[in-house]
């Protein structure tokens, strides 16, 4: 079974024994950020600091003028290093210890461009704007992720891409110091407040036959309401709304594996994605699961409260072996007892697992990095078990009687 360390550039600056580490958690393969928004990150390992604070939306290899000139949004390098080519140090560093290494993109995840750009991003029923959410409805920013991730492929050898927040972000995963569980809402509110009612987006649900205003009516009472469900709220509506989001992300799918396609052909695509129809952020919705050409990975975020295996399952049902199939896992809870991580990897291994992803090297403890090898290992010999057992089944039921 394959294992994937996700990770920062920034991590292997200064400190010559991080790209040791990681491969000693028995990982195959690292995820490096190659392009990621602010975050205040902890570093418990590296030898002289503890705390990074990274004020801005950034991309860690060269923003080349000749390849964004005439561009709306251009991504910003990081103002608070000298090094414009942070993640292929940190590649460099990585392959010397024997590790593979993809470079992990967030598309639509940008605090610094949504900032400057309000008109690019989600805006809710209230017309609250969601600054961190570049809205894919908008053709500045397709054109934005096509030419970060063209300009990724062209500045690094990896041996793929690891793509975050392919789709609409919502509600959560707001990046500043976030105050919206207050509020109390329920599943079905956070979802309304995730509908985006942006120029462009108006226009495409228009194109569906909507009343936009209507709708927007509805989500607002919905919100207010304290709806129990989407259908509750929006009515027949809520299938066309939905139809409109499964061809909005399907749509820059499908034009980010054109033009990885055209730039490198061959590229690994890992694609972090949802099974749930409505779900936005970093792990949006898979959308048309019919159009899965060139993704080789398709990974469920098990870090919710609801078990890991209710989002595999639902992944693994829409994408029907076109792709393997990967559980995010995090490395710093849930894993208290031998008996306890067994238990987990068998489940996960039951629900379709493939592939382990591991969040995060380097900000994690030592102890959790030993867990992250045990969690490798585990992997490994109940993914076995799991084949051996589905062979000898088969095998059984062809005996003849």
């Amino acid at each position: 079974m394959k294992a994937v360390g996700y990770s920062f550039p920034w991590e292997y600056v200064g400190d010559p024994l991080a790209a040791p580490r990681a491969a000693a958690s028995g990982v195959d393969v690292v995820a490096l950020a190659a392009s990621y928004h602010a975050v205040r990150a902890v570093s418990p390992l590296h030898p002289t600091r503890r705390v990074m604070e990274v004020p801005h939306s950034a991309c860690y290899v060269p923003v080349r003028e000749e390849a964004w000139r005439g561009h709306r949004l251009v991504p910003s390098s990081p103002a608070w290093s000298d090094d414009n080519n942070l993640f292929v140090s940190a590649r460099n560093q990585l392959v010397d210890a024997g590790l593979e290494v993809d470079a992990w993109i967030v598309l639509t995840h940008n605090d610094d461009l949504g900032r400057t750009h309000p008109d690019l991003v989600v805006q809710n029923a209230f017309a609250d704007h969601y600054s961190y959410a570049l809205c894919p409805s908008a053709p500045d920013v397709r054109e934005y992720c096509l030419t970060l991730v063209e300009e990724v492929l062209r500045a690094s050898e990896c041996r793929g891409l690891v793509v975050e927040a392919c789709g609409p972000m919502g509600l959560d995963h707001a990046g500043v110091h976030d105050k919206n569980e207050f509020a109390n809402w329920n599943t079905t509110a956070r979802q309304l407040l995730s509908i985006c009612f942006c120029p462009h987006c108006q226009r495409g649900l228009e194109e569906e036959g909507l009343d936009v205003e209507e709708l927007a009516r509805r989500v607002r009472t919905g919100v207010d309401a304290n709806a129990t469900s989407l259908r509750d709220a929006l009515g027949d509506a809520a299938e066309q709304v939905a139809l409109f989001r499964s061809r909005l992300v399907t749509r820059l799918r499908e034009e980010l594996m054109q033009r990885v396609h055209d730039v490198r052909p061959g590229t690994a695509i890992t694609l972090h994605a949802s099974g749930d129809a409505w779900a936005t952020g970093s792990f949006a919705a898979l959308g048309d699961a019919g159009s899965l050409a060139g993704i080789t990975c398709a990974v469920a975020n098990c870090w919710g409260s609801s078990p890991g295996e209710h989002e595999l399952l639902a992944l693994r049902t829409l994408i029907d072996g076109r792709c393997q199939l990967g559980a995010y896992l995090r490395l710093d809870q849930g894993w208290s007892s031998e008996g306890m991580l067994s238990d987990t990897i068998r489940r996960y291994v039951s629900a379709g697992m493939d592939e382990l992803h591991l969040y995060h090297l380097g900000m994690v403890s030592r102890d959790a990095l030993e867990t992250a090898a045990r969690v490798v290992h585990a992997g490994s010999s109940l993914a076995s078990e799991h084949s051996m057992r589905l062979a000898s089944s088969a095998a059984t039921k062809e005996l003849p009687r």
